[in-house]
């Protein structure tokens, strides 16, 4: 049930006409419910909260464009970004093993509640590991546009600073936020912040950051989806690994998952007979970003030369040219 300063944050935000602290403390006293085992309740304030937002979207904005309901305000401002994605999974082309996991976490998160009534917890804390390109931020996206959450990225120039001890207490503030404002928190080049305490260059300053970062992680209870993600798994602290729920593992793609890429990317465009052994051979060893460019390029071409197709022997003039330019 609400506490008192609850009651009188939502009659003060109410008179105020301050939406945004209104639905944050609505989403508070649903927390506290669901921890309560009120989850009945937690789950019908969190509807009537969702309706509200989705009423205020329709009625504020005629494009059809989400209306912002949350922005980070004061030092906040500096350390987190929010947007509203709109992008879904089915939007992306994934590994099977990588999708299945992420279906996974959104089956957990939709049926928290009856989860929690049973003593458990829902998958909340993803560690994305793969290289460049490979799909991991825009999995962050897809997964709060699933979720119909924002998606806040920590903003790491923001975050560290010269005076480890300034870093540690932007690190509260966010974790702060994170009981306070359910969404989709995403640690972008995570590495920076979490690297190996045993490496022989580190600092005690800079231990002292990550142990604290360690405790905000084990500590956290709040309903928010921590994502951190790293293009070098093998420089962060072991300790780390053990923080979070699952590890997600992001595979160059390969076979269906190239063919994927290319059909969205040519779904407007004219597209002559591919032969895809050859296109496939091309893009092996180049990631999801690479061959979206490569794609772009052959595209492009396409629609500004006379033939106006899309050909297997310019799709993979195009992949060979990544390749060289990822070489250099």
């Amino acid at each position: 049930m609400a506490t008192a300063d609850q009651v009188k944050a939502l009659v003060k935000s109410h008179a105020e006409g301050d939406d945004t602290r209104f639905y944050s403390v609505a989403l508070q006293v649903a927390a506290g419910a669901a921890r309560q085992g009120q989850s009945r309740f937690a789950q019908d304030l969190r509807d009537l909260v969702d309706t509200l937002r989705e009423h205020q979207g329709r009625t504020q904005a005629p494009t059809g464009r989400p209306v912002p309901v949350v922005q980070p305000r004061g030092e906040l401002a500096q350390l987190l970004t929010v947007t509203y994605p709109q992008i879904v999974l089915g939007d992306l082309a994934l590994a099977d093993p990588v999708r299945e996991r992420l279906d996974r976490v959104l089956l957990e998160q939709r049926q928290g509640d009856r989860l929690r009534a049973h003593g458990f917890q829902p998958l909340r804390r993803l560690l994305m590991v793969g290289q460049p390109g490979t799909g991991k931020t825009i999995s962050a996206r897809a997964l709060a546009g699933e979720l119909r959450w924002p998606l806040f990225t920590i903003r790491l120039d923001g975050l560290i600073t010269k005076f480890m001890g300034e870093t540690a207490a932007k690190l509260r503030l966010i974790f702060d936020a994170l009981a306070e404002t359910r969404g989709v928190y995403l640690f972008d080049e995570v590495d920076a912040l979490a690297g190996d305490r045993a490496a022989s260059n580190d600092v005690g300053e800079i231990r002292r950051v990550l142990n604290s970062f360690l405790q905000f992680l084990e500590l956290d209870t709040s309903e928010s989806l921590i994502v951190a993600a790293t293009n070098h798994p093998q420089l962060l602290d072991r300790a780390m690994f053990r923080r979070f729920d699952a590890v997600l593992e992001y595979p160059l793609p390969e076979g269906d998952v190239v063919r994927d890429i290319i059909r969205a990317r040519l779904a407007t465009v004219p597209v002559s007979k591919l032969t895809w052994p050859k296109i496939d051979a091309e893009a092996r060893g180049l990631s999801h970003g690479e061959i979206t460019k490569a794609v772009d390029l052959a595209a492009k071409e396409a629609i500004l030369s006379d033939d106006g197709q899309v050909t297997t022997a310019s799709l993979c003039a195009a992949l060979r040219e990544r390749h060289l330019r990822t070489a250099d």
